[in-house]
């Protein structure tokens, strides 16, 4: 009877620490996200979205934003908690900057539309993540594979112009994120009841950045995707 008593107070006590892991993870993607949509707001009301789309200042931010996740995800072992922060934040504004630019090509209101459609694919399989039994670490590597996939078939298509290759793309990402947003979500549970909250406030907000950064690209990536779909014209 004791060794169960045990059991169930050690299950609990991951079960809580897990709960509070995932409450900081995903307090940190809301941040990300907010400052994502209010500086994309800002730039395209200010006419600095049109600035952006006319020059190679679109590239230069693409370049930067993919240098700050690499360097990121390389380094993060080696870093400071803060240092962590300022990047995940300063990622976040560089991508406002670049996403102010899907104004110029779609209504608002479908912007705002495909958003909440966003938001509720993603919130369905955050839940389906975190009450799932079975174990999605194999499909993780299939997913991520077809990530590579996706690339590589979207820069052959800047220069094919296909928009039935488009379509393709488009939907197979919209397959690819939403199988993320599932795996990540476990993952990051499971890195809550393994004892990633006992290893000091250092650690623990690194591991919630990092695991913030990997839910906030999964929802942004499926907002692109879900875009092609759902976003009006403004022509």
């Amino acid at each position: 009877m004791y060794g169960n008593t045990n059991q169930i107070t050690l299950a609990q006590a991951r079960q809580e620490a897990s709960t509070i892991f995932l409450a900081k993870v995903f307090n940190w993607m809301a941040i990300g996200l907010g400052l994502t949509g209010v500086v994309a707001y800002l730039a395209a009301e200010s006419g600095i979205a049109m600035q952006i789309a006319s020059s190679p200042l679109f590239i230069i931010l693409i370049l930067a934003e993919l240098g700050m996740v690499f360097y990121l995800s390389a380094r993060v072992d080696k870093i400071q908690a803060s240092t962590a922060t300022g990047l995940f934040l300063g990622y976040a504004v560089l991508n406002g900057l670049t996403l102010s630019t899907i104004f110029l090509a779609y209504t608002r209101s479908s912007i705002a539309g495909t958003f909440f459609i966003t938001a509720g694919m993603f919130g369905a399989m955050a839940v389906y993540g975190l009450v799932t039994k079975r174990d999605l670490s194999g499909l993780g590597s299939f997913l991520f594979m077809g990530l590579i996939g996706i690339i590589i078939a979207s820069l052959v298509n800047m220069f094919m112009h296909s928009s039935a290759m488009s379509w393709v793309i488009s939907m197979a990402g919209v397959l690819i994120f939403t199988g993320l947003t599932a795996y990540d979500v476990q993952r990051i549970k499971t890195m809550g009841e393994q004892g990633i909250m006992t290893q000091g406030d250092e650690m623990v907000r690194k591991g919630s950045i990092m695991g913030a950064l990997a839910l906030y690209l999964d929802f942004i990536n499926l907002f692109l995707m879900l875009l092609r779909f759902f976003g009006g014209s403004r022509d």
